[in-house]
């Protein structure tokens, strides 16, 4: 495919996954696949004349209550759905750079949750785990992401909704410095602490599109004397209770942090978990009601029940209460800005624990508000944020979330690059060493771990391609085990790598001969029709020397 024609070829794939991924839940409104080759065609044309595009060939997703032009802005509510008459500038300015919008994404009704299942749309399931939430409120936004469907998204981040469905998905999010994007043309949850937050599949990728949505700050970053990261970090007994294995791996975060160089240290805890109680359960909520509640006042038949109970109790919140509890965020505040005084991050688990659907239908404010035991806090504090993947826990995606003081976006990245861990990667073919595509793979910055083979459970198949390729498949019986190699590199390496991959080529998760799995170079079976099963060769290589 010509370069000239990225962006097209990236919009079909982008629809093809959405063909074959069968999640509406994703979705609130999804763009005519026509009108989303057009916007691609005219990205190839600009580039193809010369302009300098840093997103051309990227997809974008673009949550619920963020104006697209040309779609409903619902917020998660079909009777509040308004035309915009423009796009959002967050949105404007991911099109401006090459984007291709694919839709409007499901999410927490009038972003208010951190569960995403608070949606007349339905509810949105974990692109890993079916039985367990997406995170919210941001959560098809995220769920497109991490199913490779859109390589950015944008969603809102008031109490961590922009963090939460990032660690549920094992993507990255940002919860930028608040006014660093502009919330113009965002339906607000807490106008005075809502954040226009990015979601990608590494960290590079979301640093890029932040750069670009951002308007030049207008706060410097604090000054920092020069020497070792120094990185707070909580006693373990004021994590409170966490999910089996959660408290393990947040240790394990830590610990690659102080072997990559950081300087660790222990912080108090208790002004954060203080305030966070305060977003729901104190008088900061009658924000929202402001924001919404005169329509939820209507009782529309599609209001989502524990939605619009929390908007109309704060409706009757006296304001001397509010008074009162600024005054309480005062002192934490001070409290809390003391003890991170001498340190550039706080590291923290994203979350405690990561529910089903079940557990949070059947307690849904509970399970809400452990969720945003660690995020409530930080734009109350108004702090900057970013949450990354930090490995798996009984295979699910585990996150942590490094959080810094106003202006210090860019440090907060620089840091959580330290703690994304290396990915393995199981290659067959072209990418073995010595073969015409190895060199990919160390311009990536992998490097070779062993050799071994697959399981029995494949065969290997000589694809009619230019230049010549193999095509591995699953198989239910009469299969063998194919030489492979694994590699390691970083995850952003991963994501270059699947963000360029030719149909009928996929990344899916390989069976190797000693029992472990490794994401894997795989083939789509259609294409098998006119390829020559080569398995008995026992391997790319030996093939080719035959």
């Amino acid at each position: 495919m010509p370069t000239t024609a990225l962006a097209l070829a990236r919009v079909r794939d982008a629809y093809d996954r959405i063909d074959r991924a069968r999640r509406p839940d994703i979705w609130i409104t999804l763009r005519p696949r026509a009108d989303a080759e057009s916007d691609a065609r005219a990205v190839d044309a600009r580039v193809a004349a010369g302009e300098q595009l840093p997103l051309a060939g990227r997809t974008v997703a673009v949550k619920g209550n963020i104006d697209i032009d040309g779609l409903p802005t619902t917020a998660g509510c079909p009777s509040y759905a308004y035309d915009p008459p423009a796009d959002a500038p967050s949105v404007a300015r991911l099109r401006a750079a090459g984007a291709v919008v694919l839709g409007s994404t499901n999410m927490d009704q009038f972003a208010t949750g951190l569960v995403g299942t608070r949606s007349p749309y339905g509810a949105v399931r974990s692109a890993h785990d079916p039985a367990r939430i997406a995170g919210g409120s941001s959560s098809g936004s995220a769920v497109a992401v991490a199913l490779g469907i859109a390589d950015l998204a944008l969603g809102t981040d008031t109490a961590g909704s922009g963090r939460v469905p990032a660690a549920f998905n094992g993507i990255v999010g940002i919860k930028p410095t608040r006014g660093l994007v502009p919330t113009d043309g965002v339906v607000p949850a807490c106008a005075s602490l809502d954040c226009v937050s990015v979601f990608a599949r590494t960290l590079p990728e979301a640093e890029l599109a932040l750069a670009l949505i951002a308007t030049p700050p207008g706060r410097a970053a604090p000054h920092r004397t020069p020497g070792p990261w120094r990185v707070a970090v909580p006693p373990a007994e004021q994590l409170g209770a966490m999910d089996e294995g959660w408290a393990e791996a947040y240790e394990a975060a830590a610990d690659r942090l102080a072997a990559a160089g950081a300087r660790l240290s222990p912080v108090d805890l208790t002004p954060f978990t203080e305030a966070a109680a305060l977003l729901y359960d104190g008088a900061f909520v009658a924000e929202r009601y402001t924001a919404t509640g005169a329509f939820v006042d209507k009782e529309t038949n599609d209001l989502d029940p524990t939605v619009a109970a929390i908007i109309r109790r704060a409706r009757d919140i006296p304001a001397h209460r509010l008074f009162a509890d600024q005054t309480r965020l005062a002192v934490l505040r001070a409290r809390a800005m003391t003890a991170l005084a001498e340190a550039d991050a706080l590291l923290l688990p994203t979350t405690p624990g990561h529910p089903t659907l079940d557990d949070v239908a059947a307690d849904p404010f509970g399970a809400n508000a452990r969720l945003g035991r660690f995020t409530n806090s930080t734009n109350l504090f108004d702090l900057a944020a970013v949450a990354v993947p930090a490995g798996e826990v009984d295979a699910r995606p585990f996150g942590v979330m490094l959080i810094g003081p106003a202006g210090t976006d860019d440090r907060l990245a620089r840091i959580a690059a330290l703690l994304t861990p290396p990915v393995r990667l199981a290659v067959v073919g072209v990418h073995l060493t010595g073969q015409p595509l190895n060199p990919q793979l160390l311009t990536l910055g992998a490097r070779l771990i062993r050799t071994t083979t697959t399981a029995p459970a494949y065969r290997l198949f000589a694809l009619r391609t230019d230049p010549p390729k193999p095509g591995l498949v699953h198989v239910d019986s009469g299969g063998r085990h194919i030489e492979a190699e694994i590699w390691e590199l970083p995850p952003e390496g991963l994501g270059t790598l699947t963000a360029a991959l030719p149909r009928p080529m996929a990344i899916g998760r390989l069976e190797l001969a000693d029992g472990t799995t490794a994401p894997g170079f795989l083939c789509e079976p259609a294409a098998l029709d006119d390829a020559v099963d080569i398995t008995e060769h026992g391997g790319w290589r030996a093939y080719r020397n035959s």
